[in-house]
């Protein structure tokens, strides 16, 4: 079943203790479009400039992604700048040009607003209430935001919240929207804001999942190396909800399979810079990935080690 996403595509330019890249395919939806398409097919709706490379939208192509709802504007693409330390938990952002986005306003092919799951990439929360005018009758609305809408945007943010059905946050973006320090009980506060699910993505410690009567915490993938982690959280919400349409059901057990796979696919989005991990990536990869992360997580039943 079609999963739509609107965000941003850009152009990075990344510098880390291991090599620095200027100029890269990077932006939210290009992430999250890259990483779904391995189980889903997408839908992307996003602006561009007219500088943006070609070969960039022939590799969206190529992975199936719709681009119908990818306008190219006059001017130039929105671009970040950004550098991180050796402990690669945050950036710390040298540029942003907003370029093109700076006027995005989301439209919404035809064939696009019946798309039965929807991502609101980490945008304006009154931008993301704009495509949710627009599609029709949704099974399951995800979005993302960040401390910036979080600080300045509060009311309207609160508004976009009432519709939709899971959000993705991390961990220091729950405690400022809810007022809690205590996770588990910003979870609780967000749930009152509208979301029945939400996603504490937690960087390299993993994720937590946080339902009414339900919790699941889903570690992050030990990798020897870690090249970029940009995008890592994109890309995990990319695995997650590919995953959830490709099933088209919400029990426990999909949701929970979602989870490792979303750190399935942040694990090989940090191996190298921008998407380069996800260009060359296999379906046995993944598969294999999975089945080491099921080993790394199992453990016996109590009574079993008593027996």
């Amino acid at each position: 079943m079609s999963l739509l996403v609107v965000g941003s595509v850009a152009l990075d330019s990344v510098e880390t203790p291991f090599g620095k890249k200027e100029e890269v395919l990077g932006g939210s939806a290009t992430f999250f479009s890259t990483a779904a398409s391995f189980f889903n097919p997408v839908q992307l709706v996003a602006v561009v400039g007219e500088d943006f490379p070609e070969a960039h939208v022939q590799f969206l192509k190529a992975r199936g992604i719709g681009l119908d709802g990818l306008t190219r504007e006059k001017g130039r693409t929105f671009r970040w700048k950004g550098k991180y330390g050796f402990q690669l938990n945050e950036a710390q952002t040298l540029d942003t040009q907003l370029n093109v986005f700076q006027d995005f306003a989301p439209k919404l092919p035809e064939a696009y607003k019946g798309a039965p799951y929807v991502f609101l990439g980490n945008i304006h929360p009154e931008l993301q209430s704009q495509v949710l005018d627009q599609v029709k009758g949704p099974k399951l609305v995800a979005a993302d935001t960040m401390n910036f809408w979080i600080n300045g945007t509060r009311e309207a943010l609160l508004k976009t919240l009432k519709r939709v059905n899971l959000l993705f946050v991390n961990d220091a973006e729950i405690r400022q929207l809810s007022g809690e320090h205590n996770i588990v009980k910003a979870a609780r506060a967000v749930h009152t804001m509208g979301p029945s699910r939400v996603v504490v993505k937690r960087g390299e410690y993993g994720a937590l999942l946080f339902e009414k009567d339900h919790i699941f915490a889903c570690p992050a993938f030990p990798l020897e190396d870690v090249f970029d982690p940009t995008g890592a959280g994109d890309t995990f919400a990319g695995g997650f909800m590919g995953t959830l349409a490709t099933a088209g059901r919400f029990e426990p057990d999909v949701i929970r399979r979602a989870m490792v796979m979303g750190s399935v696919m942040a694990s090989f989005a940090v191996e190298r810079f921008s998407l380069d991990r996800l260009r060359d990536l296999t379906q046995p990869e993944i598969h294999k990935r999975f089945s080491e992360f099921k080993r790394l997580t199992h453990f016996e039943d109590l009574a079993a080690l008593q027996a």
